[in-house]
């Protein structure tokens, strides 16, 4: 009976192993960009000589599975040298000028160098595109936490910004686990999480402001009277400091001229984007970025979509593989044990082949439905380009439009561009939040911010409006804010109080 049972057993984990590695091929492609995607084809095609490209002869075998321009969103298969130190210095003097000015999207890149003059759309020149998200929850299972502090960092981690730091409240956040998640924890034991994240490398990851960026990777330097100064300068001279008042500085904490050089030097070492340290698209390295996706808009109103397939061969399994296969599973008791062999290594390439076959065409329906359902969400702003017609939309929207499950679209929109005639955009950029008035209207938070911003820089300089007064006006505009929400999203903007916008 016990024999049975871990019989059973056995046999259960040897069919779990097999569909989990058809699933991690899949995972694995949909995660990849046009780019390595070609990269990863070419490999396979390499590697497994069952593995074939179809030929001109082939075409009219096979399903005209994509290509095709349809009048509307409804045809799935259209839908289808400097020094390191000179950087560093030279980004946090850009930090200090725009302070929180990184909150704001990034313009849209128009053109773009086309390395490929008969294609149908535009290589971008983008920075490095390597996650910086992967490799901090690397950092993550090597430490020590339970369950629920997994879960909670991992909700940290997906809501930093591309330089690394953490601009939404800790409240935000705690109501955000709790609707989204089913997390329900107080905020101290997300602060404690938090502070376990500001532990990893690089220095000044997950900080809240770029002040506690500084002061998280000045903590990390070795003790001594210099970094008390610097300390100092940040802790109680920010203002100062930011406005570059080193005159006002070095009075108020007795420096000589040439202590205040040296602190000033050190302090210019420190890194205000620490995300891109790891990597992230502000990084050093450039590369060509191509758009996943082919957008287009006519003047009746219709928004089409391709899937760029670039130089993606259609694939197929070699006939004379499947030959092989055939004459096994017809002959086998004929043979010999050596012609076993034989078959029986082709009847591995051509599984192997079959399921990266599939892969690739689960990784085309999946982008082909999710591309859909993000258009049709969005359509407003496809057809007009204004960034204030995006609409709140989150991965749970899409995902009851699709029926894909939430990691899947993450996955989808993570490192995929979208090349519309207003630019090419990142997927991330069509996902934003949003915001409730009190008669239950739904309004994106961008378009909120957009509105703020514009109300800021249309003020009288001499005397600049106060939050109370940005509120009243917002208002009036038909936003109806709480003074507490204008004041998050004025800081979340990069936008200083009143008093230090005054000129």
């Amino acid at each position: 009976m016990a024999q049975k049972l871990i019989q059973t057993q056995t046999q259960q984990q040897v069919q779990q192993q097999r569909l989990s590695q058809q699933q991690l091929l899949q995972v694995k492609l949909l995660e990849m960009p046009l780019a390595e995607l070609e990269q990863s084809i070419s490999a396979e095609l390499d590697d497994n000589p069952a593995l074939e490209e179809k030929r001109d002869d082939d075409a009219a075998e096979m399903d005209n599975a994509g290509g095709e321009d349809t009048s509307d969103t409804d045809g799935d298969d259209t839908y289808e040298d400097k020094t390191e130190r000179e950087e560093r210095e030279e980004a946090l003097d850009n930090a200090l000028e725009n302070l929180g000015s990184d909150d704001e999207m990034p313009e849209p890149t128009q053109g773009g160098s086309q390395a490929n003059p008969d294609a149908d759309y535009e290589e971008t020149v983008w920075g490095d595109t390597t996650s910086f998200y992967d490799k901090l929850k690397e950092q993550m299972g090597e430490t020590e936490l339970t369950e629920r502090q997994r879960q909670i960092m991992e909700y940290l981690i997906g809501s930093l910004d591309g330089d690394g730091l953490l601009r939404k409240s800790l409240d935000d956040i705690d109501d955000e686990l709790a609707i989204y998640q089913g997390i329900d924890v107080p905020v101290e034991e997300i602060a404690r999480v938090l502070r376990i994240l500001q532990s990893f490398e690089p220095a000044g990851i997950g900080a809240r402001s770029l002040q506690e960026c500084l002061a998280l990777q000045i903590a990390r330097r070795p003790e001594g009277k210099l970094k008390d100064m610097m300390k100092e300068v940040i802790a109680h001279h920010f203002d100062d400091f930011i406005k570059k008042h080193w005159d006002k500085i070095a009075q108020s904490m007795g420096l000589t001229n040439d202590q205040a050089s040296i602190v000033h030097d050190e302090i210019r070492k420190l890194n205000p984007k620490p995300g891109a340290a790891l990597g992230e698209t502000e990084g050093r390295s450039l590369q060509q970025i191509t758009p996943d996706f082919i957008v287009d808009t006519d003047d009746d109103g219709h928004v089409t979509f391709t899937i760029n397939d670039g130089r993606i061969p259609d694939l197929k399994v070699s006939p004379s593989f499947t030959e092989m296969v055939d004459t096994y599973r017809t002959n086998k008791q004929n043979m010999n044990r050596q012609e076993k062999e034989a078959l029986l290594y082709a009847k591995e390439k051509v599984d192997k082949a079959q399921g990266y076959i599939e892969a690739v065409k689960q990784r085309r329906h999946t982008l082909n439905v999710t591309m859909k359902a993000i258009i049709n969400w969005q359509k407003k702003f496809f057809l007009n380009g204004d960034e204030a017609d995006l609409k709140p939309m989150k991965l749970k929207d899409i995902e009851e439009k699709t029926g894909l499950d939430s990691s899947t679209i993450s996955r989808v929109s993570n490192m995929k561009y979208a090349q519309t005639r207003w630019g090419t955009f990142p997927l991330r950029f069509f996902f934003t939040d949003g915001y409730v008035t009190k008669d239950g209207e739904e309004m994106s938070t961008r378009k909120l911010k957009l509105a703020l911003k514009d109300l800021i820089a249309h003020e009288d300089k001499s005397k600049p409006l106060s939050d109370d007064v940005l509120a009243k006006e917002m208002k009036k505009m038909g936003y109806p804010l709480a003074r507490r929400t204008v004041a998050k999203y004025r800081e979340q903007l990069g936008l200083p109080v009143a008093r230090l916008r005054r000129c």
